[in-house]
């Protein structure tokens, strides 16, 4: 088959909104196929993307690679327009492709396709340059119009992805605890009163109090035990 070339894409205005994965806007105004690699190691899930897209018209699978190293290099190659991008992969993994891909000179879009949805990694994969992230159970209208929408330079991600982003950007930020504080808090862990948190780290107890309400202001909270909990739970706290 004859490789076509879409048109090149300017690059998204700043300030456009994000298009939820189901409700993107199919691609009309590309007069050729958008040239699509497909990247990911498991070979039947590949397989199967490549299925799902062979029927629609307005898209081209011009590559595939099992692996983001190969995934990079077949974009400086290939130059496509959208890379459908797995995360966990050998040799190079798909957030560190990304962000090669978009470090380099094409004007590839990198759209993540994964079963993986935790924070760490859409974290990773959004900071690494992805236009997109979305999950393996989008069906294929959805797959397509969120490519069109990838190429047009229009963030794309899936509800589920799209409301946990929302939910971590409100949740009240860290406040660190000082090396004091988190001595405090381990003893306070361990079950130890006032009296002896100030014998195990040789202060006073009037100072032991003092620290104490310092973690309660920063961590809001109102008791011990609390204190406790919403350190471990926030990672500022790790017992041993």
């Amino acid at each position: 088959m004859t490789e076509q070339r879409a048109q090149p894409e300017q690059p998204a205005r700043p300030g456009r909104p994000v298009v939820p994965a189901e409700h993107a806007a199919p691609g009309a105004a590309h007069p050729h196929p958008l040239r699509v690699i497909v990247v990911d190691d498991h070979t039947v899930m590949r397989a199967g993307v490549v299925a799902l897209l062979a029927q629609e018209p307005t898209v081209e699978i011009v590559g595939e690679a099992g692996d983001g190293r190969a995934g990079v290099e077949l974009v400086e190659r290939l130059e496509p327009d959208v890379a459908l991008m797995d995360l966990r992969m050998p040799l190079l993994d798909g957030a560190s492709a990304t962000a090669e891909i978009v470090a380099g000179p094409a004007s590839t879009r990198v759209l993540i396709l994964t079963t993986y949805e935790t924070d760490e990694e859409i974290e990773r994969a959004v900071e690494a340059g992805a236009i997109g992230y979305l999950l393996k159970d989008t069906t294929r209208e959805q797959l397509v119009d969120a490519i069109h929408s990838a190429a047009r330079g229009e963030t794309v991600l899936a509800p589920r992805v799209a409301a946990r982003l929302v939910a971590r950007m409100r949740r009240p930020a860290v406040v660190p605890l000082t090396a004091r504080e988190v001595d405090v808090l381990n003893a306070v862990a361990d079950g130890l009163s006032n009296v002896d948190i100030g014998r195990r780290l040789v202060i006073a107890e009037a100072t032991v109090k003092t620290h104490l309400l310092r973690v309660f202001a920063k961590l809001d909270v109102s008791d011990r035990t609390h204190a406790v909990v919403v350190a471990l739970e926030r990672g500022l706290l790790t017992r041993r």
